[in-house]
């Protein structure tokens, strides 16, 4: 916890399929305060999603601009896809114009792997960040610099199951901690035949169920880092990189 007072200060929010977590950083991307969290509503509808942020954030100190991380596709502040919250109801919902209306900020939103990402890296060759959490996020990195988003989390990993069905939540409790280490393990091998990275960090809720000894170049990350993360969106470098 920092005791930082200087600004700007930036309200990070992290939209989950299962919880919505925010808090409110200073200018080093440290949190100010012990982060937030509330369940993501049921029905996940935009405007439940937004009503239970609004309450979420009422009890954090001031802000002055706003980070969102979002579990799926977005484009210039627009829902493309929302598959653990569903897209149909999100489908072209301009997340970071109802954000900033809402709480009178200016936001920047941006996938929610990328966002975590951007506070895991190190900036050094090519770095692959997946979360284990609701379903399977992923981002990569070329020197620090995001690249095109894969959703890898909806292509098919064996048959026609995704990486999502196969890695997600619901398959951990399917198939038990034992089964699914195995495959985190199968999928750890398959991204370094596919992308040849450097380095590959591994984040999200579900990374601390992970058991066995991780391969050279593979490390856990912290799962703040979806929150603390935010803070390099407000850097004009990493905000329109591509």
């Amino acid at each position: 916890m920092s005791d930082s007072s200087s600004g700007p200060h930036t309200l990070a929010i992290d939209i989950g399929g299962t919880g919505l977590k925010a808090s409110v950083l200073d200018t080093e991307g440290r949190m100010v305060v012990k982060r937030v969290r509330a369940p993501t509503p049921s029905p996940s509808t935009p405007s439940a999603v937004l009503d239970t942020l609004a309450g979420l954030i009422k009890p954090l100190p001031p802000f002055d601009r706003i980070s969102i991380g979002f579990p799926g596709v977005v484009r210039r502040g627009t829902v493309i896809t929302a598959p653990n919250l569903g897209t149909k109801a999100w489908r072209g919902c301009a997340l970071q114009d109802e954000i900033s209306k809402l709480f009178g900020k200016p936001a920047r939103l941006e996938n929610d792997a990328e966002v975590a990402g951007l506070g895991i890296i190190d900036g050094k060759g090519l770095e692959v960040v997946i979360t284990l959490g609701t379903g399977f996020g992923s981002a990569i990195f070329s020197d620090g610099r995001m690249t095109p988003h894969l959703e890898l989390g909806h292509h098919p990993v064996r048959r026609s199951e995704t990486y999502d069905e196969y890695l997600g939540d619901a398959a951990l409790k399917d198939v038990g901690r034992k089964r699914w280490n195995r495959r985190v393990l199968r999928i750890i091998v398959i991204l370094r035949t596919l992308l040849n990275y450097d380095t590959l960090h591994v984040g999200g809720g579900n990374a601390a169920n992970i058991t066995f000894k991780l391969p050279k170049n593979v490390v856990l990350a912290s799962n703040d880092k979806g929150i603390t993360g935010g803070i390099r969106l407000w850097d004009d470098g990493v905000w329109h990189p591509r």
